[in-house]
């Protein structure tokens, strides 16, 4: 089983049409042909909760084990530990600005430069990287993190306990 390399991006862009602005996407990596994700980093915990989505869903895409029919959903559907395709679908783009880490799989030369049509690339500081409260509090509640959890593991283990649940998706097949 082999795992797809991918690049990760922190960007951000304003999306007036999801359909319209997923179907300029989707002729982009198309061109390349490669596969884009977009997640919404005001929904993730990090990098590396990107990291881990993509690859738990690249191993059940090149596994055969697949949820979803395409790649792009499939990370989605990690990225948001739920086997939900609308509640994963929340994890993606939506209409007005967004903040996104945008995932390219496997890497293909140039098209980083096409996508800076759409987006504009930012480091990951400006990605989702922090955690403040507000934001916690959202992940607390999408992912079902209850207080008495993060008392267990303490504050500085909040994170992990979102990863946790990226990887339960397997657990739940």
């Amino acid at each position: 089983m082999t795992e797809i390399p991918c690049e990760i991006y922190g960007a951000v862009f304003t999306v007036d049409d999801n359909a319209a602005f997923l179907q300029k996407i989707r002729t982009i990596a198309d061109e390349f042909e490669t596969h884009i994700i977009l997640f919404d980093a005001d929904r993730l915990a990090g990098r590396d909760h990107v990291e881990a989505a993509l690859r738990h869903a690249c191993r059940s895409w090149t596994g055969g084990e697949a949820i979803a029919n395409s790649l792009e959903m499939e990370a989605l559907l990690y990225a948001a530990g739920t086997r939900q395709c609308q509640v994963a679908s929340s994890f993606g783009i939506h209409p007005g600005e967004n903040r996104s880490y945008v995932a390219v799989c496997p890497p293909a030369p140039g098209v980083r430069d096409r996508l800076a049509d759409l987006v504009r690339f930012v480091h990951d500081e400006q990605g989702g990287e922090e955690i403040d409260p507000a934001k916690r509090a959202r992940l607390a509640d999408l992912f079902s993190i209850t207080p008495e959890e993060v008392a267990v593991v303490g504050e500085e283990r909040f994170r992990e306990l979102v990863l946790e649940r990226v990887a339960l998706l397997d657990v739940y097949r």
